[in-house]
């Protein structure tokens, strides 16, 4: 019988990182490594102690096939809701494919990439924003139509060059949506600058100025939304790029009581329309949200999709 998860556990189960996770559970369920070690052996999962250390102090990841059957096989040994660990490791390299690289274009993660090209080069910038994604907390809102109403973003960003001062935020609405519409909310910590807007893309991009100029190693916290221009159909998605990966990111879709789905999953794909080559179901909660959470991503693209009939 599963025990009950203690408060400590909990949240470091709902927030990760992964490694932070596994250390709390290991730490709660009062077992020594090698008891551990012991417990995967029974199950005809091996593993060594030296691994299991090194993916509690977040040195090392896991990452291959028998790795992740580990993490599955270590959530029945340390009494764990099922895909409470797994989770926590987002997104995974596609079978057989080739590593990620550690900057992506943004034309790779949003199509068509001729519209992201001819924004970008209004609002002119480096390749490489000089910005790494610490942690994102984003929450979409689906209204009693069935249709995307708002987007809203937590955001924190770490410098890894000095003079650092905006943020360029992308966005893509659903089809049909009025491009014209969609209004830009700078909130915290931000204010709006220039925004360029391709109507038959139904893209924008918004330069989001910071209050200050920063310094190599320093961390900013911004909050930003946008207000939906809804599409001419009903919402079936929401996708977030990562063209330089991430620490962590959250993701809240919250349904209107009268636009419930009857099925949500996430999903993680390596290109726009790609062939998802991970997924896992997700459940409604009491607040009618689901939600994900992914630590250590790498370049691609993750979201919840969900289904009405």
């Amino acid at each position: 019988m599963q025990q009950t998860v203690q408060p400590e556990l909990a949240a470091a189960l709902r927030t990760g990182p992964f490694h932070l996770a596994l250390r709390t559970a290991i730490a709660t369920r009062g077992l020594a490594l090698h008891r551990v070690q012991q417990h995967l052996a029974r199950r005809g999962v091996r593993v060594g102690v030296t691994s299991l250390s090194y993916w509690q102090q977040g040195r090392r990841r896991p990452e291959r096939p028998e790795s992740l059957r580990a993490v599955r096989a270590l959530e029945e040994v340390l009494d764990l809701p099922a895909h409470s660990l797994t989770r926590l490791l987002g997104p995974r390299r596609a079978p057989g494919g080739p590593a990620a690289p550690a900057v992506r274009p943004y034309r790779d993660l949003i199509a068509p990439a001729e519209a992201v090209d001819g924004l970008l080069a209004v609002i002119a910038g480096p390749p490489d924003t000089g910005l790494h994604t610490v942690t994102h907390l984003e929450r979409i809102r689906i209204g009693p139509d069935r249709r995307q109403v708002r987007r809203d973003s937590q955001h924190v960003l770490r410098a890894h060059r000095d003079g650092l001062d905006r943020y360029l935020a992308l966005y893509q609405g659903d089809p049909g949506c009025d491009i014209d519409r969609v209004a830009v909310r700078a909130e915290e910590n931000c204010r709006p600058g220039r925004i360029r807007r391709d109507p038959a893309a139904e893209m924008l991009v918004a330069e989001l100025l910071l209050d200050r100029r920063l310094r190599t190693g320093d961390t900013h916290l911004l909050a930003y939304g946008f207000d939906d221009a809804p599409g001419t159909g009903p919402s079936r998605e929401y996708v977030r790029g990562f063209n330089a990966g991430a620490g962590q990111y959250v993701l809240q879709v919250s349904f209107h009581p009268r636009a419930l789905p009857v099925r949500c999953a996430r999903f993680a794909v390596r290109d726009p329309g790609g062939r998802p080559y991970e997924t896992e179901d997700l459940t409604l909660d009491g607040h009618h949200c689901v939600h994900l959470v992914a630590t250590d991503l790498r370049p691609g693209l993750l979201g919840i999709t969900w289904e009405w009939d």
